[in-house]
Order: C-alpha cells, then sequence, then structure tokens
C-alpha cells in the first residue's frame, strides 16, 4: 500500500473520532505535540522507526513519556499505531491531521520567505492583507533564507509570488545568456 495513503487514513481517522467525540482542540494540540516531539527529539524519531527496537517496547515507552502530556483518545490512537506497526508513518499522520483541521477551519497556512526578520507589526498587517485578499483565516509562517539576498518569496497553497533579489538576477542572467 502507499505509505502516502497510510498516513492519510489514520489521519482522517483521528480527524473523525475528534469530531464526533467533540475533542478536535485537545487532539490538535496533542498532535501538534508528537510532531514537534518527532522533528525536534532526534532520539526519540530514531527509536520511533527503529527496526530492531520491539514494537512491544516502542509502545510502552512512548506511553511512559506521553502519558501525562497528552490525552486518552490520542495515545490510543497512538497505541494502535503502533499495535498495527505503522509508526514509521507518523511524521505524515501528525502532518496530514493537522492539514485536514485547518482545512475544515477555513484556514490557510502562508509561508513567508525573507532575506532578514519582519517586525510583528508588518507580519500582522500582512496577514489582514492575505485575510481579505483570500477571504479565509491564514496561518503564517516565516522562514528566513539569506540566500534570497532580498524582497520576499510568498506561498499560498499552490500560489507563490516571488519578488525576491536573487530570482530577479537569475532572470537577468538568462536574458543575457
Amino acid at each position: 500500500m502507499n505509505e502516502s495513503k497510510i498516513s492519510v487514513r489514520y489521519a482522517k481517522a483521528l480527524f473523525q473520532l475528534g469530531k464526533e467525540k467533540s475533542m478536535l482542540d485537545t487532539i490538535v494540540a496533542d498532535m501538534k505535540l508528537v510532531g514537534e516531539l518527532c522533528n525536534t527529539v532526534k532520539d526519540f524519531w530514531l527509536m520511533i522507526e527503529s527496526p530492531v527496537i520491539k514494537t512491544s517496547q516502542k509502545r510502552k515507552t512512548v506511553k511512559l513519556i506521553l502519558s501525562d502530556k497528552l490525552d486518552a483518545l490520542t495515545l490510543n490512537f497512538l497505541d494502535m499505531v503502533f499495535q498495527n506497526r505503522r509508526e514509521i508513518f507518523m511524521k505524515d499522520m501528525v502532518r496530514n491531521f493537522l492539514a485536514l483541521c485547518r482545512k475544515d477551519q477555513g484556514i490557510v497556512s502562508a509561508k513567508l520567505t525573507t532575506a532578514v526578520q519582519i517586525d510583528e507589526e508588518g507580519k500582522t498587517k500582512l496577514g489582514e492583507m492575505l485575510k481579505q485578499a483570500f477571504n479565509l483565516k491564514i496561518e503564517l509562517e516565516e522562514v528566513l533564507d539569506k540566500d534570497i539576498i532580498g524582497g520576499f518569496i510568498l506561498r499560498v497553497d499552490d500560489q507563490e509570488l516571488d519578488t525576491s533579489v536573487s530570482t530577479q538576477l537569475n532572470r537577468i542572467k538568462r536574458a543575457l545568456v
């Protein structure tokens, strides 16, 4: 089975369960914590994806680490993931689950790439402009990338606005060559 199908199915199941139980906000917070743990704690992720460590040991370790931090429903979901030996897809499950929740709430993710940090007032103004342009709530993520030299790159869903200096220099270079 395609791994993206697996992660999407599990994410949809958790999303539907959260809606049925009216616990979506709690599960979102829990899954953000799990995603952060998988992405930032290297040893945790190495343990999860290790084929050498037994599934039962992984289950015990995850319960020990997260039992006081997560809701029982989320813990049961994670336990089921381990029982079915699908833990390798956990990062994708978290990503797909959070995307489903954003879509359900009418929130669009926007990614702003700049060469320098933007102040809070600028972020607020940009968020308001995007909100008016798309008639949706905007979740703005800021990324710093010195390679773009100046300007910005704004990605909203599948649309991109690239006003970076590096892109403009590359266009000039191609035109001259």
